[in-house]
């Protein structure tokens, strides 16, 4: 990948109609900052930012899809939906030059490499870009939002409490997202699970992943998603939790939630429907989970966006 340090303006053709947008951008600290945007219009929308080379970016996509653009966007990497991006290249500044599509909701963590050393100190040997042998190299790295994720940065973005504890809340709020990105196996971790190398097997388990959230009402029992899938049920086990980082129904409760709090707030169904839908037959027992999750009931959840 070749990230140059050259002016990242608009130059194609087809791009010269995209209307530039603006982050809105909260401090957790010096060096740490977490920026917000989304495009609820029906064009594109470019967002630029001078970063210089001594942050670490972590890019986000909830909703939509988004395009980070280099060497004037000679070089495009996708951020698709529900996936996010990591990008440090030490030798060279890495100016944000993001195209955001219709509809598209994104997330932007950027931290000072001196920050982030001394909030994973101990952990940095874990972290493959931190390894000795990397510190020099230029690092990207996609992956997939979790359930878990998703939740955090749907409460950053949705943020709705006293203007005033805005960076209290996210400062909080993107801690919690950085254990949860960091705590989802880092390549390093392949070498100590050799079942993440074998290519069939992690197809296995993203099939698995495909399965409960199709019939996340009714979900298969574990011995019958193995058989389904055609794989162990050890394996199965052991496969969901390094590539999600959580049990496989620890994964459904947590898209459940974030399904039912989506439909909550679009309004076209009640309570009870939305417990329906997603699989809880009585009003008592979603409203339990729902609580458990989000720390308020669905009628209070609901209260407190209007």
């Amino acid at each position: 990948m070749n990230l140059n340090k050259e002016n990242l303006s608009v130059s194609n053709s087809n791009e010269k109609n995209v209307a530039t947008g603006t982050f809105l951008e909260t401090s957790i600290e010096p060096g740490f900052f977490v920026m917000t945007f989304q495009n609820e219009t029906d064009a594109p929308q470019l967002l630029e930012k001078a970063i210089d080379n001594s942050f670490i970016q972590l890019h986000f996509c909830l909703k939509g899809s988004t395009q980070f653009c280099f060497n004037n966007n000679t070089y495009t990497l996708d951020i698709p939906e529900e996936n996010s991006l990591l990008l440090y290249n030490p030798q060279r500044d890495l100016p944000i030059h993001m195209i955001v599509q219709p509809k598209t909701w994104v997330v932007s963590v950027l931290i000072s490499i001196k920050k982030f050393h001394a909030l994973f100190s101990h952990e940095a040997n874990y972290i493959t870009f931190l390894k000795d042998d990397n510190k020099q190299k230029k690092y990207y790295k996609d992956g997939y939002i979790s359930p878990s994720m998703a939740i955090v940065l749907n409460q950053i973005i949705n943020y709705n409490l006293n203007s005033n504890l805005r960076e209290l809340y996210c400062k909080a709020k993107v801690y919690e997202l950085l254990s949860l990105y960091f705590n989802r196996g880092e390549d390093a971790n392949v070498e100590q699970c050799p079942f993440l190398a074998d290519e069939a097997n992690v197809i296995k388990i993203k099939q698995a992943k495909d399965i409960i959230i199709q019939r996340m009402a009714e979900p298969p029992t574990l011995t019958e998603l193995a058989a389904e899938i055609d794989i162990s049920l050890k394996k199965l086990k052991e496969g969901f939790k390094q590539i999600y980082g959580t049990t496989v129904y620890g994964f459904l409760f947590d898209y459940k939630m974030e399904v039912a709090r989506k439909l909550l707030e679009s309004g076209t169904n009640n309570v009870n429907e939305v417990g329906l839908k997603v699989g809880y037959s009585t009003a008592s027992h979603f409203i339990s989970a729902f609580k458990k999750q989000y720390g308020t009931t669905p009628k209070k959840y609901i209260q407190s966006l209007n």
